[in-house]
């Protein structure tokens, strides 16, 4: 083939655009015959305009086109498709407004324009929102933690994705906010870019002014296997004095104390995870998993791992809490979404991350600069 087919969530967000345009087009077309000769025709563009986007998805395809044409037609899809789901609703209550009074008409009609309103200004607040970074204090709680490691700070930065709609600026203030906290080790949990064109060398260079007492950390991220760049950040980094541990552990010692820290590269979905990872586990010490995937926790757990530093998720990105329910994108996919999590003795914290994919939004999942505390229980 090809391309591979890449199901989720390029394609849903495809499929989804095609059929909101369809019903949009026909119902506007049976409330407004007379502009058919308009509709008809941006109902093509707007066709158009997914397909193209969904074909940014395949490296072949992205390769060929500038990171920030791709990045604004993806977008612009996505705000698109978000839009049209307003609209669709919106027809069906000015569709109900026929049957009522004149009275109650008046609201229907306010409440279709709030619909159509809501996605393009809750999308706006969302750019604003993106770039309002903080740090976010967690309590870990280790069993049996010893005496010198408790109260230990680890300081998290996670997918940065350094794009055309994050900065090196804006990634700076990110990285002074991390030294801010005078942790004793920094951790980079991968996804430093989104695709292969974005400014990679910009980020390590930022990542080179981390500061912690025992240094940095990391592992690698989905879209260093997208951009083929792993290599490179791993080579690149060792330079700056930057390890990213690529099935392998390294052990460190604070006070009278050791952990183990073992890392492993992007752990595909739903695959077999973590093969060989029991090996890296060093008996009698606190081992500390870094895993850009949180979906490994159970089998890290399983194999002996107290506490899994994770990304990935970016807390869900957009999540809406509806009667003490979350709901995001990320939920469908990992029942680890944001936060800490206890599975017997072993936990795992999943942070919101810096950047964005998609549509440049933050909503209900602010972007982090994670410090984890280490305590005893």
């Amino acid at each position: 083939m090809l391309f591979r087919i890449h199901f989720f969530p390029g394609l849903c967000f495809f499929l989804l655009s095609w059929v909101l345009i369809l019903a949009v087009t026909r119902r506007l077309l049976r409330r407004y015959p007379e502009l058919r000769m308009l509709l008809v025709p941006a109902a093509a563009i707007s066709g158009v305009l997914q397909m193209l986007a969904y074909l940014m998805e395949f490296q072949r395809v992205q390769r060929h086109v500038p990171v920030l044409m791709s990045t604004a037609v993806e977008c612009t899809a996505l705000m698109e498709c978000m839009w049209l789901i307003g609209v669709y609703f919106a027809l069906l209550v000015w569709a109900e407004a026929s049957r009522f009074q004149a009275s109650r008409r008046a609201f229907f009609r306010a409440a279709g324009a709030g619909m159509c309103i809501g996605p393009v200004a809750g999308t706006a607040f969302g750019i604003v929102r993106r770039s309002q970074f903080r740090v976010t204090e967690v309590k870990v709680p280790v069993q049996n933690l010893p005496k010198d490691l408790d109260g230990l700070r680890i300081v998290q930065v996670t997918d940065i994705h350094l794009s055309p709609f994050l900065s090196e600026m804006e990634f700076a203030r990110v990285i002074d906010m991390a030294n801010e906290t005078r942790a004793n080790l920094a951790l980079v949990t991968g996804d430093l870019i989104t695709r292969k064109g974005d400014p990679l060398d910009a980020c390590l260079r930022q990542l080179f002014r981390l500061r912690a007492d025992a240094g940095v950390l990391g592992c690698l991220g989905n879209h260093e296997v997208y951009a083929g760049a792993e290599n490179y950040i791993a080579t690149q980094a060792r330079r700056m004095g930057i390890q990213f541990l690529r099935q392998q552990a390294q052990v460190l010692q604070f006070g009278g104390a050791r952990i183990n820290f073992a890392g492993v590269d992007y752990q595909k979905m739903h695959s077999k995870y973590l093969v060989g990872a029991e090996q890296m586990i060093v008996p009698g010490m606190l081992n500390v998993l870094l895993s850009h995937n949180p979906d490994v926790f159970p089998v890290a757990a399983a194999q002996g791992y107290d506490l899994t530093i994770a990304g990935h998720t970016h807390g869900g990105q957009v999540d809406v809490e509806i009667l003490h329910q979350h709901m995001n994108v990320a939920r469908y996919f990992t029942r680890y979404v944001q936060g800490l999590y206890h599975e017997g003795n072993a936990s795992i914290y999943v942070s919101n991350g810096i950047g964005t994919i998609g549509v440049p939004v933050r909503l209900g999942a602010p972007p982090e600069v994670s410090l984890l505390r280490l305590c005893a229980t």
